[in-house]
């Protein structure tokens, strides 16, 4: 990124929009933010919401940098970064990005949080398909510190390269993904893990406060400091994984059988008999979720892990 302020243009001002702006202005207290959304109270209502992601932060400050349009062309029209929030879906996003690219600037980097539609599917329409790549981050982003870093085949390098750059120097943590793939990495991982968890209460295995008692016990600290593949290969010792493998592998494996066995036999997809009750059971546990403790929550892991 060139030494002038970047210029910051937000496509929709819902929740991951909100934290998007929120974590531009906290982390570059030389940027500006520009909200564009098509909702008529738009000014009210980021004013009244976005001071909850600016914890720790010079609010003033966060502020006195952000402004609001209801014209795309005056979101977009002398934008550094156009990063897009819009509806998950395929013929909106696919209708936008032909329009921003017409309206803005050339080297602008376009940037979309989608949780699924590749670029290369949103690009469909654009003259230069080269300029759009996927920024996918884990909720919220203001908080979490991983990005998916997920170009489509006509991604240009370059575009690629500014994206990590702008990110590294936000201290995040950008990863780029080789190919596109459905759900993206984080995803794929925690629904993997979604779905047995459904699976095993489901069966009665256990009810679904008593499974995320077990995660929060063993795997949610365990992760924190150390993925799946560096996990078991220091539980392999000396031999590594390999002999974590060797030692256990046939555990592995008939656990993987029964769960694909389990998860047959149940009828464990989306919308099947299974889902009304483990929601019940998860509404009557925990109620409404009180986002703000679980945020304060998780700054207090992330800072204690970087400090290690």
């Amino acid at each position: 990124m060139s030494a002038k302020n970047v210029e910051i243009a937000i496509i929709g001002a819902g929740t991951i929009g909100l934290s998007f702006a929120a974590l531009h202005l906290i982390k570059d207290p030389s940027c500006n933010v520009t909200i564009f959304d098509t909702r008529a109270d738009l000014r009210e209502y980021v004013q009244q919401n976005l001071p909850g992601y600016l914890i720790e932060a010079d609010k003033d400050s966060c502020l006195s940098r952000l402004s609001f349009v209801s014209k795309l062309e005056k979101a977009v029209q002398d934008a550094t970064i156009v990063q897009e929030q819009g509806p998950e879906n395929p013929e909106f996003k696919m209708s936008l990005w032909p329009q921003i690219e017409r309206l803005a600037p050339k080297d602008a980097l376009f940037w979309s949080s989608t949780s699924g539609i590749p670029a290369s599917e949103q690009s469909r329409d654009m003259k230069d398909k080269s300029r759009l790549l996927v920024v996918h981050p884990y909720n919220p982003p203001h908080i979490m510190p991983l990005l998916e870093i997920v170009p489509s085949p006509e991604t240009s390098q370059e575009v690629i390269d500014r994206t990590l750059e702008y990110w590294r120097k936000l201290e995040r943590t950008p990863v780029l993904l080789k190919k596109e793939c459905t759900g993206f990495v984080a995803n794929r991982l925690a629904f993997a893990l979604f779905r047995e968890a459904c699976s095993l209460v489901s069966q009665g295995v256990v009810d679904a406060q008593e499974l995320d008692e077990i995660v929060q016990a063993s795997m949610g600290p365990r992760w924190t400091v150390a993925g799946p593949f560096k996990s078991y290969h220091a539980g392999g010792g000396e031999g590594g994984l390999a002999s974590f493998m060797e030692k256990i592998g046939g555990t592995v494996q008939n656990c993987w059988d029964a769960s694909d066995s389990d998860v047959r036999s149940h009828n464990v997809n989306v919308g099947a008999k299974w889902q009304q009750d483990i929601c019940r059971q998860t509404e009557q546990a925990y109620g409404v979720v009180d986002t703000n403790e679980r945020d304060k929550k998780t700054r207090r892991v992330l800072s204690a892990v970087s400090d290690s």
